[in-house]
């Protein structure tokens, strides 16, 4: 087999400010020649199962749409973290409590966009198709923070977009022509409807995420909308039952390997050794999100045996207790509004959550005081820094 062969073709460009460049159109997915999977069965089956078990332990869970609220929070910030954002988990916890976290408005809110993105994709899926008009509609909820209007929130580019370099000329990759655009996403939405393919699930998702950052159809934001369409492709292939599987942890940590393998595609053909690199990170990845939710649970069970053992189980202790599994970090003003709680009762239950080891206050100041679950949000934020 040749892999050379499916390689696309390159289109000229005209002389502009007297240089070309050549621009890369790839063939439509699957791979032809035809993909060899033979070497990567075991790892696939070892992907499917650890899938299994990651959807399996929502089952013991007491709310998985809880872990599911945080996850999406995760994902969003590890993407945008991707891209060069310097907002940490715990500065966009503090942003969606109307606290004043330390990183940028501009990357608190590309991080918020993103979640929006998410929740309305995945609310779509339920009774839309996953379709080019889906990933329009998702890319302009993704840019809603987009003051440039040359950024087009949920059009397709009209012009010539690259990757490295200060323009095509001098760039590390060129993807399709305008022109071209059109017919490419096409092919790319035919491949995502096509029933009559008989192949892995799994393989499926990795050639569609490789295929979108090869086309990169938007002039910005094609990275995190990418790596949030791995997400949907999975959930639209009917692959979890609760959209828990998020990659963007496995590629912050290996984003040299991950643009090595998306930037050789085009210039090898070999598609294998993509899709070996995102079963691994499909393994990595779902087997830390079950060893996360038994630490979960398990620290659950904990802390409310350390309650009820302290004597000092209330209602308002409970109460707070159950919120801050919902909101990790949080101020006193927030929780006397949501738990409809007086404040003095609200500093009595946090002080005693505090004594029994479970809460930790965060700002040191005498009013608006902040708390956070320490050791659930600790489980949650796990590699979330900034680079």
């Amino acid at each position: 087999m040749d892999k050379l062969e499916r390689i696309g073709s390159f289109k000229q460009s005209p002389i502009i400010a007297g240089e070309t460049y050549k621009a890369y159109i790839p063939k439509p997915l699957p791979p032809s020649p035809p993909l060899d999977l033979s070497y990567l069965y075991p790892l696939l089956d070892k992907a499917n199962s650890a899938i299994g078990r990651l959807d399996g332990m929502c089952m013991v869970l007491p709310d998985a749409n809880l872990f599911l609220y945080m996850y999406i929070r995760k994902e969003a910030v590890l993407s945008s973290q991707i891209e060069g954002t310097q907002t940490s988990f715990s500065d966009f916890l503090l942003f969606e409590n109307d606290e004043v976290p330390r990183a940028q408005i501009n990357d608190l809110t590309e991080v918020s966009c993103y979640v929006n993105a998410m929740n309305y994709g995945l609310e779509r899926l339920e009774f839309f198709p996953l379709s080019l008009r889906l990933i329009r509609e998702i890319h302009k909820i993704l840019m809603n923070n987009a003051y440039d209007d040359e950024k087009l929130p949920g059009e397709f580019r009209s012009s010539q977009n690259w990757v490295g370099g200060s323009r095509p000329g001098n760039a590390s990759f060129v993807p399709p022509p305008p022109e071209y655009l059109i017919e490419t996403l096409d092919n790319f939405e035919k491949f995502l409807y096509q029933s009559n393919i008989k192949m892995p699930a799994l393989v499926k998702v990795a050639l569609a995420h490789a295929q979108f950052e090869t086309i990169l159809p938007f002039h910005d934001g094609n990275g995190r909308l990418g790596r949030l369409l791995i997400t949907l492709i999975l959930r639209h292939e009917g692959m979890l039952i609760r959209p828990l599987l998020y990659l963007s942890m496995y590629l912050k940590l290996n984003r040299q390997q991950y643009y090595d393998h998306l930037q050789s595609i085009p210039e090898t053909g070999d598609w294998e050794s993509w899709i070996e690199f995102f079963l691994t990170g499909v393994i990595e990845t779902a087997e830390q999100g079950a060893k996360t939710i038994q630490a979960i649970v398990a620290l659950f069970d904990e802390d409310r045996a350390k309650i009820s053992n302290s004597g000092k189980s209330t209602a308002a202790v409970l109460s707070i207790y159950n919120f801050l599994q919902d909101h990790p970090i949080s101020s006193t003003t927030k929780i006397r509004d949501k738990c409809k709680l007086s404040l003095p009762t609200v500093l009595r239950s946090l002080i005693t959550l505090e004594a029994i080891g479970i809460t930790r206050e965060i700002t040191g100041k005498d009013r608006n005081k902040v708390f956070v679950y320490d050791r659930y949000f600790a489980l949650l934020s796990q590699g979330t820094e900034p680079l």
